[in-house]
């Protein structure tokens, strides 16, 4: 007969497999999965075509992708935990047919893993417009983004935790208590499922805890700094970043003589303003890493990371992953 202890560290075994990692993983969305187990995500920009610039010839016909192209790139690189997109932050109704087209070569060279447990290879996140100016046009815009099969929407310049409740609102269907219209455009085929399917999925995690959709809320201006704390609180937020680019703006000033000069200190106390806040109401916190500075920032809280697409952002892949022991 084998000792009563060993007896009970093969129950253990047994158990510990059962809800291993490999086995829990189950959902569309395994940034979930990652932000759940309190796992470090890195995510990159989708790769873009060059953009010409001024006083510079003109790109010729044959070096310009095309969005299937582009996303056959995208889902090339494997060691991204998602696809970042932020082309609808500016002209939104000229970007969402070359996103929509993007978004479709993904789906249609398999960015979903079909199987017993379905799952998103590359899920996709994409930046709205600021909602404050016009809520009922940024939840429009925000249905039909998600209308596109995407898995997150990103918030920028949110300055009130009443703009930040208005947009995921937005991201929600009235069913579970939110603004977003009945209809799902091409989302379901996107995910694999049928429109009922869908609208069961469609939610909101952690407020839904079976939910598939997740938000990123980006705090880059005074006005949101003073109020960082209570945007922090508001239940749903996803993660929260501080807008690290547009705050070198903020903290940058131009004298008479044209002399640009840059706070350094404030914009560096800006951002810790905002992972203050995420830890204190145990947010995760996110942050526009590079190469150069990825460790320093997973070493002070930093847990979720937007990074360029090309040889520099994989480089900062490869650390950050190092560093998390991924």
């Amino acid at each position: 007969m084998r000792p009563c202890w060993m007896l009970s560290a093969a129950a253990v075994a047994v158990s510990l497999s059962a809800v291993s990692p490999l086995h829990a993983q189950t959902r569309l969305n395994p940034v979930i999965d990652l932000i759940a187990k309190k796992q470090p995500v890195f995510g990159l920009y989708g790769p873009a075509n060059r953009r010409a610039r001024p006083g510079q010839p003109a790109l010729s016909p044959d070096s310009i992708k095309s969005p299937a192209q582009l996303a056959t790139d995208a889902l090339g690189y494997k060691k991204a935990d998602y696809i970042f997109d932020g082309s609808m932050e500016g002209d939104f109704d000229a970007a969402l047919p070359q996103f929509a087209a993007f978004a479709k070569g993904m789906s249609d060279q398999g960015a979903l893993q079909k199987g017993k447990a379905p799952r998103f290879t590359h899920p996709i996140f994409v930046k709205t417009h600021e909602i404050a100016p016009d809520p009922a046009l940024a939840a429009k815009r925000i249905g039909q983004q998600l209308n596109l099969g995407v898995t997150g929407i990103v918030f920028v310049g949110v300055e009130s935790p009443e703009e930040l409740k208005q947009g995921l609102a937005a991201m929600r269907f009235k069913s579970q208590g939110g603004t977003r219209s009945d209809d799902v455009g091409d989302a379901p085929a996107m995910w694999g499922v049928t429109p009922t399917e869908y609208k069961a999925k469609a939610d909101l995690w952690p407020l839904n805890p079976k939910g598939e959709l997740y938000n990123f809320t980006i705090v880059e201006s005074k006005a949101g700094l003073a109020k960082v704390r209570e945007i922090a609180a508001v239940k749903g937020v996803g993660v929260l970043f501080p807008g690290a680019g547009t705050l070198r703006g903020v903290f940058s000033t131009t004298d008479a003589a044209g002399k640009r000069t840059f706070d350094e200190k404030g914009w560096e106390a800006a951002i810790q303003q905002v992972l203050a806040a995420c830890k204190e109401f145990s947010v995760p916190c996110g942050y526009p890493a590079g190469a150069a500075d990825i460790e320093m920032r997973m070493k002070q809280g930093f847990s979720v990371f937007v990074i360029g697409w090309g040889e520099p952002g994989f480089k900062a892949v490869e650390i950050g992953r190092g560093v998390a022991g991924r």
